[in-house]
Order: structure tokens, then C-alpha cells, then sequence
């Protein structure tokens, strides 16, 4: 007999701050970030008893040492949950915390979960991307990839090389407005209210709270990035001022039905639409998004001009840029990173999905005209993923 499937909704979500590899976090344990996320979540919603989580999944991409051992399960454990709930380890690179919610999400559709915990967590100052990783030597003896699909920043270079008219004068543009915004948002305390403080220490400094992200670099100029090198090629057009850098954080977030949100007195932020990924010429891993978006608004039923809202990630401005320019968008449109993005904030690989997420819910609150919008992000090896969803607070707007 056919099950009917459940609406899913976002309920909330939090994260550490972002710190840069290796520095604030550098003797902090990736998996206590996590339980930090999971203990907030949970402190920040008494009405749901702990028992009722049936199931934690959390994503890394380097799943080795303090982020390896089926991380979504000991999290659990070591965040008090009970031992009744369960809980694994997910990766799909970039794109593995946004993966953990569309997992836990078709479960909960399907009626296998009423409540669930996603998230991801990405410690690069300890265990950075590639560490322990043995790729089979067809892939590049049969060509099966170009090299440098295995290289993040030489495949935004060839976006470069395949969209001519993104120079680096455009990307730096975009990257200089990514930190205006996220300044902007630090002004107005948007930011700040998803932030986990995270106790910190240091053989140097001793013990420390991390209570801001760490890589924004307020006053950037678009003459100070075309001062910086390009340590992908020679003369070429990426740097570390129109990139993200390499990052240590965590985030999580709670997904549930949304019949269980209301028994249980869970407020919806976002209800889930649609989702989709797509792969793409592991080379030019950047444009992802374009197909993983066109499948997700297919299936929605909606076009690009239906999204009110959108929350790309920032792996490389070139990468935005190649999206935006794709679907006819100015890279300034305010529906478009309207608190900023990786760039000026990080990317801790494996957390940034859920990060979207929280962008996202706070412009459907601040913002309740807006009926959808969307979460997408460019995946390594060739991949992309998006995610649509709906503003519940719409049809109070539109009364």
C-alpha cells in the first residue's frame, strides 16, 4: 500500500563560529564542535524531549581521526542524547551537511523519522582536504578527469578559462561585496544569533571563547585583492581575497515532520520543496549549481524568476558569478547573499549546507513577502546541490 508523504519543515539552526585553519580551533576536537551544535539545538528547544530525536546524521568530508568513527552516532553519545537514538556519518564534500538534511528529510517524507539532527562539521587545520585519500590511479591513466579536477582552485580557474567575460576584476567586485555584507549583517546582530559559543584553548594563549567568525576582513577594497597573488596559476585570476579559505567549524540543524513540529510546539522556519543534485565535468566542478537548480525547480514546478531568495555558496566568486549569469541575475541583486557568504565568512567544507539553510530562514523571517527560495552549492569531483524551499510565514504576509 503506497504511503502519502509528509510535509518536512527546517525548525532551526545553529553553528560554531568559523575559524581559519588551524588557528582559533587548532587544539579544539572537530567532534566537540559538533556536540556543541546538538546541546544548543536542544537547549534552545525544551519542549522536545531528547527521546524523540530518531536520528542524527552528520557529514565531514576528511572522515579521519576526531571526525571519523561514524561521527552522527558518537555526537550523539557525547552530546547526552540517549543511547536509543541513533545517529552516522555522511560525505559528500562540500555538500555533505546540505546532503545529512535531504537524507533525513526523505525519511521523515517517507515516515521513517519525526525528528531528526543534520549537520557537518570540517576541522581543515587538522585534518586538511585529500588527508589519508588514495585515488585510484585509473582515474587519471584512463582519463577518466582532467588533473585538475582534483585541485579546487585550478578547476576555478578553468571557469575563468570557460566564461571569458568573468574577469578577476568581476570577482573581486563580488568578493568585496560579500565582505560589505557580512560586516553589515555583524552591525545589525544577524549573524551573531546562530553562533554557538565555543570554549577554546591554547598551549600559548590558554583558554579562550570563540564567539565571532574568524576570517572577515572588514574594509576590503577591490585594490587591496588586486594586490594579491594567484597560487593556482601563473597570472591567473583566482586568489585567497575572491575565494573561501580553508576552514575549521561545525553546524547542525533540527528537521522535522511537520505534524511532529506541531505536537511537539517546534516553530517552522522553512518548508521543504524540492532537491536535486547533478554532476558535471569534474574540471569545472563550479557551474554544479546550474543543473542542480534547473532539476529542483523542474520538480517544484517554479522557474529561477519564482525564488525570492538565494543562498549560493561562495567556494569561488567565479563560480557565483558563472550561476548568476547563467539565470540572467545581477551579481548585486539583494535577493542574492544578502548577509554575505563563504568568502568573507569560511568554508568549512562539510558544515556550509546548513549554514545556507540559516541565511536563508532569517531572510524568509526578515522578509515575509518572499514565498521561495533556494540553497545551492558547487560540489568537488563535479557535483551540485540545491534546495528549495517555502517561507511558512508567507500567506501571513500576503493577509
Amino acid at each position: 500500500m503506497p504511503r502519502e508523504s509528509r510535509e518536512v519543515i527546517f525548525v532551526d539552526g545553529v553553528r560554531t563560529p568559523f575559524g581559519k585553519a588551524g588557528s582559533l580551533y587548532a587544539e579544539t576536537r572537530a567532534d566537540d564542535m559538533v556536540v556543541n551544535c546538538i546541546r544548543e539545538l536542544m537547549r534552545r528547544h525544551p519542549q522536545l524531549p531528547a527521546e524523540r530525536v530518531d536520528e542524527v546524521a552528520i557529514a565531514a568530508t576528511t572522515q579521519i581521526g576526531d571526525q571519523g568513527l561514524t561521527i552522527g552516532r558518537t555526537a550523539a553519545l557525547l552530546a547526552g542524547l540517549p543511547r536509543s537514538v541513533p545517529g552516522y556519518a555522511i560525505d559528500r564534500m562540500c555538500a555533505g551537511a546540505m546532503t545529512a538534511v535531504t537524507t533525513v528529510a526523505s525519511g521523515i517524507a517517507f515516515g521513517a523519522y519525526d525528528v531528526a539532527i543534520a549537520g557537518g562539521v570540517e576541522h581543515m587545520g587538522r585534518h586538511p582536504m585529500g588527508e589519508g585519500v588514495d585515488p585510484n590511479p585509473r582515474i587519471l591513466a584512463e582519463k577518466l578527469v582532467d588533473p585538475s579536477a582534483l585541485v579546487m582552485g585550478s578547476t576555478a580557474e578553468n571557469l575563468h578559462d570557460r566564461f571569458p567575460a568573468i574577469t578577476r576584476e568581476r570577482a573581486d567586485a563580488f568578493a568585496v561585496l560579500s565582505q560589505d555584507r557580512v560586516q553589515h549583517a555583524y552591525e545589525q546582530g544577524i549573524i551573531q544569533e546562530s553562533l554557538v559559543p565555543v570554549a577554546t584553548r591554547s598551549a600559548e594563549h590558554g583558554w579562550g571563547l570563540a564567539t565571532a567568525d574568524e576570517p572577515p576582513r572588514p574594509g576590503t577594497t577591490a585594490r587591496t585583492l588586486s594586490t594579491l597573488k594567484t597560487p593556482f596559476r601563473p597570472h591567473g585570476r583566482v586568489t585567497p581575497g575572491n575565494a573561501a579559505g580553508l576552514n575549521d567549524g561545525a553546524s547542525a540543524c533540527l528537521i522535522a515532520s511537520e505534524q511532529a513540529a506541531q505536537q511537539l510546539g517546534l516553530p517552522a522556519a522553512m518548508r521543504l520543496v524540492s532537491y536535486a543534485f547533478a554532476g558535471v565535468d569534474p574540471e569545472v566542478m563550479g557551474v554544479g549549481p546550474i543543473p542542480a537548480t534547473q532539476r529542483a525547480l523542474a520538480s517544484a514546478g517554479l522557474t529561477i524568476d519564482d525564488l525570492g531568495a538565494i543562498e549560493i555558496n561562495e567556494a569561488f566568486a567565479v563560480q557565483v558569478l558563472a550561476f548568476l549569469d547563467h539565470f540572467g541575475i545581477e551579481a548585486d541583486d539583494p535577493r542574492v547573499n544578502p548577509y554575505g557568504g563563504a568568502i568573507a565568512l569560511g568554508h568549512p567544507l562539510a558544515s556550509s549546507g546548513v549554514r545556507l539553510m540559516i541565511h536563508l530562514a532569517r531572510t524568509f523571517r526578515d522578509q515575509p513577502q518572499i514565498r521561495y527560495g533556494i540553497t545551492t552549492m558547487c560540489i568537488g569531483l563535479g557535483m551540485g546541490g540545491s534546495v528549495i524551499w517555502e517561507n511558512p510565514h508567507y500567506q501571513e504576509a500576503d493577509q
